[in-house]
């Protein structure tokens, strides 16, 4: 150095990023969980975080439910002389459909929503009753709740009363809700418990408990979500469990299923062949799966393997990582709309994204817990994931819901209104950019840029002349 003086210290940076003078002592470095943490945190709080979710997961789980869909029907399509993709065909169509209602309903308004409770709600209770029609219902597996459409098409209207339930109780109680009427039981009743009854009659006319089983578990949420008190919870639930018991004790098949609970052996006459062969497709799978294609119960030794049991055909080929997969997705969804829930201010939207959260939560459960041994086999599929177009269509309808809320959320409609003012500013800058670029590389003759950069640059130019 000239003169013999030292170069001055260059100051440093701190762990946030600022400059900090070299003679002050560096800031400590947070460690790098805690660093991890809070990226974390603030990426989880963001306003679309919701929206990501509920559109991600759920298509995670319907992509991956067609892809095991697939694998776990191609025997039982084999046995039946028809071709090995005859059921993924059938479930890609419901499931191109579904996406076409997911879509619509995520673009439907709020007030649209309202205004089609009625109508789903009425046009399920006719279709469920035409059900019980001779010459008109179909008996599948025992249970009376098929209409017969034509060739290889049948129809679930049980499967839209859900979907019905949750649109006309959020309606009902949002209107209640805006009157102050909730604050007396009698108007938090009546008329959704005796309604929902009514649903929950009809479909036991079938022999459905499954679907009873979910329908009664909207109408707990909905209760819940409108503040309903312990005791009037709680005598609503005794009632509801009090005919269930009722419903169980009379019927031999249930009484059968009841006592399969946790068993590792078929039983006398094979009783619970169903719930140990599907123990055993879990057991064999081990943390990666014996490989996708290659499980050995769909053989024809569990029944029912691309529907009620799926989830244990998924844990025989792909293994414990992907069963735990399925769970983290179903509770990233229900997560999402208890968020979505929780966050709003309108009770419509409160209600509905509730319900529509306990329907595929507790559907989820109750699928997932039959498939281990935990509960009984109440023959509900996995929603998005198993075989079956009668549930995934109201069901993709219902996670339109729970995006259009989404969407509704203030901080998440300023973000998405600023993506859309800053999206083409950022695509015209780009593509002038590059418009020119590949001008100058081609030897375009004439002007290579557009007119206005000339004349911001000429404004520019005058102006620091002028200051100088």
């Amino acid at each position: 150095m000239r003169g013999g003086g030292r170069a001055p210290a260059r100051p440093v940076r701190g762990s946030a990023g600022r400059r900090v003078p070299a003679g002050r002592p560096r800031p400590p470095r947070e460690p790098l969980a805690l660093r991890l943490y809070l990226r974390f945190r603030r990426a989880w709080d963001r306003p679309l975080t919701a929206y990501y979710l509920i559109f991600g997961s759920a298509l995670l789980i319907t992509v991956l439910g067609l892809v095991m869909v697939y694998s776990a029907s191609m025997i039982k399509a084999l046995q039946l002389s028809l071709p090995g993709a005859y059921f993924f065909k059938k479930q890609f169509v419901a499931a191109v459909l579904g996406s076409i209602l997911m879509y619509a309903a995520a673009r439907m308004p709020v007030k649209l929503h309202r205004a089609l409770a009625y109508p789903i709600l009425a046009g399920s209770v006719f279709l469920m009753i035409l059900v019980q029609v001779p010459g008109i219902g179909v008996a599948v597996n025992g249970n009376q709740n098929w209409i017969s459409l034509g060739g290889p098409f049948q129809l679930q209207p049980s499967e839209f009363g859900k979907l019905a339930l949750v649109l006309w109780g959020a309606d009902l109680l949002a209107r209640k809700s805006d009157k102050r009427l909730l604050t007396q039981w009698k108007h938090m009743l009546v008329p959704l418990v005796p309604v929902t009854f009514m649903l929950l009659g009809i479909i036991m006319l079938g022999g459905d408990m499954g679907t009873a089983i979910i329908l009664s578990s909207i109408l707990f949420g909905l209760l819940w979500l409108a503040g309903a008190p312990t005791r009037l919870f709680a005598g609503v639930l005794g009632v509801a469990l009090f005919i269930g018991a009722i419903l169980i004790k009379t019927s031999p098949n249930r009484m059968g299923r009841l006592g399969c609970l946790f068993a590792t052996d078929p039983g006398p006459d094979d009783q619970c062949w169903q719930a140990v062969h599907g123990t055993y497709a879990l057991a064999s799978g081990g943390f990666f799966g014996s490989g996708l294609g290659a499980s050995v119960e769909k053989w024809g030794q569990l029944p029912e393997a691309h529907t009620d049991f799926i989830f244990a055909i998924t844990g025989e080929e792909l293994g414990l990582a992907g069963t735990l997969s399925v769970l983290v997705l179903f509770a990233a969804l229900g997560y999402a709309g208890i968020r979505v829930a929780g966050r709003t201010e309108e009770p419509f939207v409160r209600y509905a994204a509730g319900g529509v959260t306990t329907w595929i939560t507790a559907q989820a459960v109750i699928n997932i817990g039959a498939v281990l041994g935990l509960l009984p086999i109440a023959g509900v599929p996995l929603p998005l994931f198993s075989y079956g177009g009668s549930a995934l269509l109201p069901t993709m309808f219902a996670i339109g819901l729970l995006i259009a809320f989404a969407r509704e959320e203030p901080a998440a409609r300023a973000a998405l209104a600023l993506r859309q003012s800053t999206g083409p500013r950022l695509l015209g800058h780009w593509g002038a950019v590059f418009g020119r670029k590949r001008a100058a590389a081609k030897g375009a003759p004439g002007d290579r840029e557009p007119a206005r950069w000339k004349t911001m640059r000429r404004r520019a130019r005058a102006r620091s002349s002028g200051e100088r």
